[in-house]
């Protein structure tokens, strides 16, 4: 059927859409829509795909959040995402995240995991105008791969898969039925009630997922909080009550941190997303591999051992030279050595295989706990009970060694077996199976790049050579030779020990400071420089200095 189209010749009527068909996004004939009108109303359609993606995917994770109050907050779909994420990343890229972020690296992951899922939903919400099926098999199988993600983490249970599931499923549902209402809405013969019914239907959504998911995640974090549990554990008595370090081991140089880290400054680098809380009541830790008499024991058992108390430094390996990860605390626990023999030993038997709540494993040379030294499952830091951040209920700490290879939080299970059999988390990702504490030394004061008054300069740091001490501390200045600084006391061979040198006459003008350390064995810091990777960073740290 044809009819006249004014200032022309005869011409066919442009074909209307049928209500809620999708028609609209057709492509028109040309010449009957102006190329701007045509344009703008392309644009404003994927708009409303756009917003109508983010409103179902905001809606699932919602949905997601309040499963996980359930399931533990480790189940919910972005934390899930998250680690898995984790667990794939390239060591070059998660060496570059804990060099630029720090202890925001984990920050940073979830703001890419949301962004992520935001693109992926927006891209979604367009897609369904056209081919909705497609756009509800898609946000479903998101649904079963985030399900995928959760349960395959090393400690999952099969619950895991319920919030991702239920995710995917409220998604394609929401998806489905607010694509719906948006195709209804823009048509020209639309009632008002309708746009209105689209409107309403997106905003009361989105609001209702904010509600739901900022919900959900308050009661599962106040449903598995600890921090109660925390304030009840009474630290028992140590047999060796330390009296506190003399004045003497600080320097009084203006701006060197303390002697001892506050906790609440103490570095934090590991691969826990959601924060395990383990309620003490529930704690048991199991001994048991190449050992005679395999055994476990609750956290109200262990605090029937003797404990002792012990000032250590902890280093991790991805501390870069002059680098921040690092921290000295005073730790009550019980020692490690006495555990080991009652389990016995077997012969063979070189690796302690050292595994957390959240799966994450730890290898440590047996000698290293049964030689002497420090080894305990510690309980408490700078005399309170450990935070959760810092692995409430029970951690494990051995002198000497960086803490990839020694520290882990969130103890549940000790197994003996040999380097030759076993790979720790750290090893298939490209870190040595074994790595003591390299010998370093930092300049704290004053900063790189720092412009400082002629006249007599203050220099002051840090120097560690864990399990081994720290026995000179020398300077350089511009290729200069070495001058000796001055050590403040020592504490015990398993802490840093601080230090300070007075740069007399100090010319104006731009200069280079180096530091080097000699442990106490004799063997001076090398200068042979260094990454990470395999197994902790070397080199001199330098710093600029501009006297005025």
């Amino acid at each position: 059927m044809s009819e006249q189209q004014p200032g022309n010749g005869q011409g066919r009527a442009p074909d209307r859409p049928a209500p809620g068909s999708g028609g609209e996004d057709a492509p028109q004939e040309s010449g009957s829509v102006p190329a701007r009108t045509r344009l703008a109303g392309r644009g404003g359609r994927i708009a409303r795909g756009a917003i109508v993606g983010l409103v179902a995917g905001g809606a699932g994770l919602a949905i997601g959040e309040l499963a996980a109050v359930a399931t533990g907050e480790a189940s919910a779909p972005v934390t899930a995402a998250g680690t898995w994420a984790i667990s794939i990343t390239p060591t070059w890229l998660e060496q570059f995240a804990i060099r630029n972020f720090g202890s925001n690296d984990k920050t940073v992951l979830l703001i890419g995991v949301y962004v992520t899922l935001a693109v992926a939903a927006a891209i979604d919400g367009v897609l369904a105008r056209v081919r909705p099926i497609t756009a509800t098999i898609l946000t479903t199988l998101v649904g079963v791969v985030g399900a995928i993600a959760a349960v395959t983490r090393p400690a999952a249970h099969t619950s895991w898969l319920l919030p991702s599931l239920l995710a995917g499923l409220a998604a394609a549902l929401v998806l489905r039925w607010l694509t719906v209402l948006s195709l209804k809405e823009p048509r020209p013969s639309a009632e008002p009630s309708e746009r209105r019914r689209f409107l309403f239907g997106t905003l009361g959504t989105a609001a209702g997922a904010l509600a739901v998911g900022y919900g959900g995640n308050a009661w599962t974090k106040k449903r598995y909080d600890v921090s109660g549990a925390r304030d009840k554990v009474v630290l028992p008595t140590p047999a060796n009550a330390l009296p506190e370090p003399p004045a003497s081991v600080h320097p009084e140089v203006r701006g060197l941190g303390p002697f001892f880290t506050p906790t609440s400054e103490f570095y934090r680098v590991d691969t826990a997303l959601a924060v395990p809380r383990v309620d003490p009541r529930e704690w048991k830790l199991k001994i048991h591999g190449m050992v005679e008499r395999p055994f476990e024991i609750t956290f109200d058992e262990l605090l029937s051992y003797r404990f002792e108390e012990h000032d250590m430094t902890l280093t991790c390996v991805s501390n870069p030279v002059g680098g921040p990860y690092m921290g000295n605390a005073r730790w009550l626990g019980t020692p490690l050595a006495p555990l080991l023999r009652r389990a016995g030993v077997r012969r063979g038997a070189d690796m302690l295989m050292s595994t957390s709540t959240d799966g994450m494993t730890i290898g440590s040379p047996v000698e290293a706990v049964l030689d002497g030294r420090q080894a305990m499952l510690a309980i408490a830091m700078n005399g309170e009970a450990l935070p959760t951040q810092h692995g409430f209920p029970c951690r494990m700490l051995i002198p000497g060694l960086y803490g990839y290879v020694s520290a882990t939080k969130w103890l549940v299970d000790l197994n003996l077996t040999t380097f030759a059999s076993s790979d720790a988390y750290w090893t298939p990702r490209g870190y040595s199976p074994q790595a003591p504490v390299k010998t370093a030394s930092r300049i704290d004061v004053p900063a790189d790049g720092a412009t400082v008054a002629s006249g007599t300069v203050v220099l002051a740091g840090t120097a560690w050579a864990n399990h081994r001490g720290i026995a000179a501390v020398e300077i350089q200045i511009d290729n200069g030779p070495w001058q000796e600084a001055k050590l403040a006391t020592s504490d015990t061979p398993d802490t840093w020990r601080q230090w300070s040198y007075e740069w007399t006459n100090a010319p104006r003008g731009s200069h280079k400071v180096r530091v080097r350390a000699t442990d106490g064995t004799g063997a001076v810091q090398t200068s042979v420089v260094q990454d990470v990777v395999p197994n902790g960073a070397s080199g001199y740290h330098t710093i600029t200095v501009r006297v005025s």
